[in-house]
């Protein structure tokens, strides 16, 4: 008979305790992480104080799985994940003989390390009936499934493939039934709504949320189950680093459906009671815990990311008046109003703002606050403080999500207050706040000329500005770091006394080109930094860039940016003539000869050009996955066979004044080589073709007047009579 698991002796104990303490939770990216004693010490008060308040819950057991039904499982895992079927009704035949063998070990195959995810890939191509079969299943027993290690993942995957199933029962026209919340299937058999699965399930739940939130396992369900209540996108960027960790395993497979997946990164049509629901699941998860219980839960790795989601939801979906109500979420974090420098609640902020996972929190109120909460935090907290906030790594962040919300007058101030301390943020490697002070200032129509002489001043040489240096190019490049402070690269901390960068720290290389691509963007002089370093540099180190996977992608801004006038692209094309062979088979290189085909709109012997080099290597692009797509990108095949029809293609893919061929150029000369439009040019070939017209029957009837010529004999009768109109008309011509 098996037994559960337990732990034997202390050595056992131990090391289960330090497995179970690693932190798989995104609130502790590395990118914010720096622990001191003090830190250790303040969590775990706040642990402690979290536990009192939510004691621990008893975990359940369900048996586990024999060795027969084990390999049964695995290998049909394995079927699942190779996805070996001819079609989808074989397909569909497989999942119906797991789903028979597999009934009544639902729970155990959940809770198995081995087989669970075989439950996440059969959910993941379940049908409607199937996932309420499921629900059905796991129903009175969500409690426990949902603080598992492995079964939560199943219950994670299940809640998200059946919020689509709630929309389409919505719409659909089936007979649903309001009373008793069942619809009417086919075989006449009633079964319950998916809207009612989820309801009946929230109910397990209820008078444990709170343990929820800060459970391991679960607080990452419960996520999941806030945004289906929500009818919100799942599947986005901006929802992804809440639900998972950067460590969980990707357990999608071919096939699955992917109407489903887009349904998940847009809205959904939700019921009326899943909004009531939400409001409800919202109050319960903070009843009962006061401000200092709250703000602990604010530093928490597990409970702040909920608490992010559910102070998102609180403020976008029941309105900013919701702020308002002693009992919402932000006025238990920050109670005092208003709130003044010398306020608690300000102190909360200020610690919260250098805390690598509290910090996330601090920017979900800074973006969602209502605008008297914020207005009152900017001015009597944060307007001072921002040069000193934009200098730390945690709190940079925070700049970065206030200047996104400040308007024009008041980020025209805050931008009087960075700049002079750009330089010294560049340093310090915090290239997301210059980037943001960029693009806000753009929007906002802002002078960026005073941020130009700033980074201009940073990297500065003898031959002027030092595009390289910006770019992180160059492998001897100095990485200058103020002394007596720390550099984080790819989360290690490296020695501030050895400044060498090399290639290896590519995600903090591509901040810095990040910002160059910013840079790009605005016209003048910041544009005009990059543009001119980048054609001074010779052709082998820009054919280096080319290959470089992280500075290739601002080569293809500088050659495709509306900032660049045609002699600058001309120029910096110039440089990569003699190479475009050698580029279009390299994986990184081969895009920025892809964008020179945008590049290029408006010059058409350039463009030809490297049709040309591009037809001289054919033999060696096609041996190339990359210079295929090259080939075919350039539309090289027309080019050899009809030419005609390439500089046509050509013409209709950058507008009519975009495209000329050589003979067209060679006859434009003086003032005539100005651009034209496609009226005035129809206009003028309209006017051409009349007057050629008008001068070929002007012709025509000059000459039917002609007298005969003498080899015609003249006739011999009347002929006096015949001559006589002839002179006459003569005459009077």
């Amino acid at each position: 008979m098996p037994q559960p698991n337990k732990k034997r002796g202390r050595r056992m104990g131990e090391t289960k305790r330090k497995h179970e303490d690693g932190d798989d939770d995104p609130g502790s990216s590395s990118k914010r992480r720096k622990s001191t004693n003090g830190d250790m010490n303040a969590s775990h008060v706040q642990d402690l104080s979290l536990e009192s308040a939510y004691p621990p819950m008893e975990k359940a057991f369900f048996g586990v799985l024999d060795d027969e039904e084990q390999e049964y499982f695995k290998r049909a895992d394995d079927m699942l994940e190779s996805n070996a079927f001819g079609d989808n009704d074989e397909r569909s035949l497989f999942l119906a003989n797991v789903y028979r063998e597999a009934d009544g070990k639902e729970l155990k195959i959940a809770q198995s390390q081995s087989c669970s995810r075989l439950m996440e890939r059969l959910i993941q191509f379940s049908t409607p009936t199937q996932l309420k079969t499921l629900f059905e299943k796991f129903g009175g027993n969500f409690i426990h499934l949902v603080s598992h290690r492995f079964a939560s993942h199943c219950c994670e995957a299940l809640f998200l493939r059946a919020a689509p199933v709630v929309s389409e029962e919505l719409v659909s026209a089936t007979p649903y039934d309001k009373t008793n919340g069942t619809t009417q299937m086919s075989k006449g058999e009633p079964r319950a709504s998916m809207e009612s699965f989820y309801l009946t399930t929230l109910g397990e739940l209820e008078g444990n949320v709170g343990y929820l939130l800060t459970d391991r396992y679960a607080s990452h369900v419960l996520r999941v189950l806030l945004l289906v209540l929500s009818g919100e996108p799942i599947d986005t960027a901006s929802t992804k680093h809440l639900l998972q960790s950067k460590r969980k395993e990707t357990n999608a497979v071919a096939g699955t459906d992917q109407a489903t997946v887009q349904t998940l990164d847009k809205a959904r049509s939700v019921p009326l009671s899943f909004s009531e629901a939400l409001k409800k699941l919202i109050a319960d998860s903070i009843t009962g815990l006061d401000t200092e219980k709250l703000r602990a839960l604010a530093t928490h790795p597990n409970g702040n990311p909920t608490l992010q989601l559910l102070l998102r939801l609180e403020l976008t979906h029941y309105g900013k008046s919701r702020g308002k109500d002693e009992n919402s979420i932000i006025r238990t974090l920050l109670p005092d109003d208003p709130i003044t420098a010398e306020s608690g609640s300000a102190g909360f902020m200020s610690g919260l703002v250098y805390d690598p996972i509290g910090s996330h929190l601090a920017e979900t109120i800074v973006q969602h606050a209502p605008g008297k909460t914020f207005k009152n935090l900017y001015f009597e907290f944060f307007r001072e403080r921002m040069p000193t906030h934009a200098r730390n790594e945690a709190a940079g962040y925070v700049v970065c999500r206030i200047l996104e919300r400040l308007g024009q007058d008041d980020l025209l101030d805050a931008h009087e207050r960075l700049v002079p301390v750009v330089t010294e943020l560049l340093q310090r490697g915090r290239t997301v706040v210059v980037r943001t002070l960029i693009e806000r200032c753009t929007v906002r129509g802002i002078d960026t000329q005073a941020i130009a002489v700033q980074v201009d001043a940073t990297w500065h040489g003898s031959k002027g500005f030092e595009v390289e240096k910006l770019l992180k190019f160059d492998e001897e490049n100095a990485l200058d770091v103020d002394p007596g402070h720390d550099n984080v690269v790819n989360g290690n901390t490296a020695n501030t006394t050895d400044t060498s960068f090399t290639r290896s720290a590519e995600p903090f290389k591509g901040h810095f080109n990040r910002l160059a691509q910013a840079m790009l963007v605005v016209p003048g002089s910041l544009s005009a930094l990059v543009l001119d370093s980048l054609i001074t540099l010779d052709p082998q180190t820009l054919i280096s860039m080319a290959k470089d996977s992280i500075v290739s992608r601002t080569l293809q801004a500088a050659l495709t940016s509306r900032t660049a006038s045609f002699i600058i692209i001309r120029k910096l094309i110039q440089h990569f003539y003699g190479h475009m062979g050698e580029m279009a088979v390299d994986k990184a290189a081969s895009h920025v000869v892809d964008s020179m085909w945008e590049g290029t709109h408006g010059l058409a012997f350039i463009r030809e050009r490297i049709a040309e080099e591009l037809a001289e290597n054919e033999a060696q692009l096609r041996d190339s996955s990359c210079g295929r797509a090259v080939w075919k990108n350039w539309k090289m095949d027309l080019y050899k066979r009809r030419r005609a029809d390439w500089i046509k293609q050509s013409k209709m893919k950058a507008s009519n004044d975009g495209f000329q061929s050589f003979a067209e150029l060679d006859t434009k000369t003086g003032p005539e080589s100005v651009k034209k439009t496609p009226i005035q040019l129809a206009r003028e070939r309209n006017a051409k073709n009349k007057e050629q017209n008008q001068k070929g029957r002007g012709r025509a009837t000059n000459r039917r007047p002609a007298a005969p010529t003498t080899s015609i004999p003249a006739p011999t009768t009347n002929s006096t009579a015949s001559t006589a109109p002839a002179a006459k008309s003569m005459a009077s011509t």
